[in-house]
């Protein structure tokens, strides 16, 4: 006999729903449906969080967003940083990821755990890595990594004219 793939799962604000497990493997479908009954509903739990507007939360999310991206296209006009090459929203979320990243290690500047010349060396290493995509892939690093993730970038990373120009 097949473990069966649709669960009723009786959560713990009262409701009862069905959830489809099949994409779960069969010897742990009953460890999550047990999961599933100790929390609330997906309804109530939105509820509980104010969720229910999502309009009102993409709005927000949206307005973050473009704050976050005035300041990074600020920071890279003061910096002198070239702009970055890709899809239109490769770019936008690759100039946030590195104006994050470069602010984090200008945080270690400021403690005084990096010198000044460790920071200028990181910024002229930083300004001809211009495939967004490299600066993506990199939003999760430790600000500290940095330097070695720049000796890392391949060639693909760096365009072959020179900025300066």
């Amino acid at each position: 006999m097949a473990v069966k793939k649709i669960w009723t799962i009786n959560h713990t604000c009262g409701d009862t729903t069905q959830a489809e497990l099949s994409d779960r493997p069969a010897d742990r479908r009953a460890g999550y449906a047990r999961w599933l009954a100790e929390r609330d509903c997906t309804d109530c739990w939105r509820a509980t969080r104010g969720e229910e507007d999502t309009e009102s939360k993409a709005e927000w999310l949206a307005k973050k967003r473009a704050a976050e991206q005035a300041e990074a296209e600020e920071w890279s006009a003061r910096y002198r940083m070239p702009p970055l090459e890709g899809t239109d929203r490769a770019v936008a979320w690759g100039t946030r990821c590195r104006h994050q990243l470069m602010a984090a290690y200008t945080a270690l500047v400021v403690e005084g755990t990096t010198g000044e010349a460790e920071w200028a060396a990181v910024e002229d290493a930083a300004r001809p890595l211009t495939h967004a995509g490299w600066w993506i892939d990199q939003r999760d690093a430790d600000p500290t990594d940095l330097p070695e993730l720049l000796a890392a970038a391949t060639g693909g990373d760096r365009p072959t004219e020179d900025p300066h120009f």
